[in-house]
């Protein structure tokens, strides 16, 4: 594994450094449901999974006629 032969300082390693910031995050509003989310991320919305407005998963539970909740 190849190593330095001489130490680099410490501005150098700084300079390097500077690129990385802590950025904050971005959110949007679905014009479907009205939730706020973070961009380019599916979100659930009561049992919903939408991404970009449209239903990718749907988790809802299914009643049927004859069927009663208990």
């Amino acid at each position: 594994m190849p190593n330095p032969k001489r130490r680099h300082s410490q501005q150098r390693g700084a300079k390097r450094r500077t690129h990385y910031k802590a950025e904050a995050e971005t959110w949007s509003v679905d014009q479907t449901t009205g939730e706020s989310h973070l961009r380019h991320r599916a979100h659930w919305v009561e049992g919903k999974l939408f991404y970009r407005g449209k239903v990718v998963v749907d988790k809802t539970p299914v009643v049927t006629e004859g069927e009663t909740k208990q």
